[in-house]
């Protein structure tokens, strides 16, 4: 509840709030009418094979940045051997939300430089401070425990870097992303590493190899320890395939439900259409922050069990 209010306070007017709803149905609108010109022509294009609509081509990487019905931008191609390296629509947002992340923490440090020990943080810098707050101590430190600072700052980057990437794919002519299973592989092979790492710094060889028998006795390690070697895959694979899958789910509704309106060609349709894509707009809204607490909460979790010294 602290946080909540904190959070509240941030906001400056409250007219802020009522204008939330037009907002968010102009960028619904909007996106009817981004949809518009690429949905018309994969009908067109499909006509000789039942009119389908293509709903994964929204949804998926590709070499272009697509701003249909006014063009598209074709990214360059790069290719080393057999290793494609070329830059995606995903790679592009990857960049605009690192841009975004630098630019908002640098202005949030000078706030804070120009501040008096005796001021209080306003606005924006507010706003951040509440996060921050919530992320390193209902988070990191209560998962973790003792020496928790030394993964905050990776923690803390994982979580912006999901929640700037998840809020960008709201975006009109934007793209998610955390629904590509390669950025996601590799926000959980960052995870794995100093999960494996912490344990060998904290109990030593001799300690991860007793983790893998469980403290089970001599006669059960043939059952353990390939559950205990599989587990050390499984938590990076859980935390791969739940950001992946809600990501790319709740946008495949929502440009399906847009989708429909040209798919029946009907007046009659577009209201109930753009009202439930309204509503699962303020679901993927929260679902884009859930996401982001889910991973470092996860991740936290995983490494305060590989730093504990308690018995197994």
């Amino acid at each position: 509840m602290e946080y909540f209010l904190r959070a509240l306070s941030a906001i400056r007017s409250p007219k802020v709030l009522s204008k939330g709803l037009p907002i968010a149905a102009c960028v619904v609108m909007f996106c009817a009418v981004a949809l518009a010109d690429t949905a018309n022509s994969d009908v067109e294009s499909g006509a000789h094979s039942d009119e389908k609509f293509d709903v994964i081509h929204h949804v998926t990487d590709a070499n272009t940045l697509d701003f249909q019905p006014f063009g598209e931008i074709h990214l360059p191609t790069l290719k080393i051997g057999d290793f494609d390296i070329s830059i995606t629509r995903h790679v592009v947002m990857m960049w605009v939300a690192s841009l975004v992340l630098l630019f908002l923490f640098v202005s949030v440090g000078n706030t804070y430089k120009k501040m008096k020990p005796t001021d209080a943080p306003k606005g924006l810098a507010n706003l951040i401070e509440v996060i921050v707050d919530f992320v390193r101590i209902d988070i990191v430190k209560a998962n973790i425990g003792h020496g928790y600072e030394r993964f905050l700052p990776y923690l803390l980057t994982v979580f912006f870097f999901i929640l700037t990437c998840n809020l960008l794919g709201l975006i009109p002519f934007a793209a998610t992303a955390t629904s590509n299973i390669s950025v996601t592989f590799t926000l959980a092979v960052f995870t794995f590493i100093i999960i494996q790492f912490t344990m060998f710094k904290e109990h030593g060889l001799k300690g991860w190899l007793a983790h893998l028998t469980g403290g089970t006795p001599w006669f059960l390690w043939i059952i353990m320890i390939p559950v205990e070697f599989l587990s050390m895959f499984i938590k990076p694979f859980a935390l791969m395939v739940r950001l992946f899958a809600n990501m790319t789910a709740g946008h495949v509704v929502i440009v399906t439900l847009i989708g429909l309106i040209f798919v029946f060609k009907s007046w009659f349709v577009a209201p109930a259409a753009v009202a439930v894509t309204l509503a699962m707009y303020g679901l993927e809204l929260f679902v884009a922050f859930m996401q982001a607490y889910i991973f470092t909460m996860l991740s936290s979790l995983f490494i305060g069990m590989a730093a504990a010294h308690e018995e197994h």
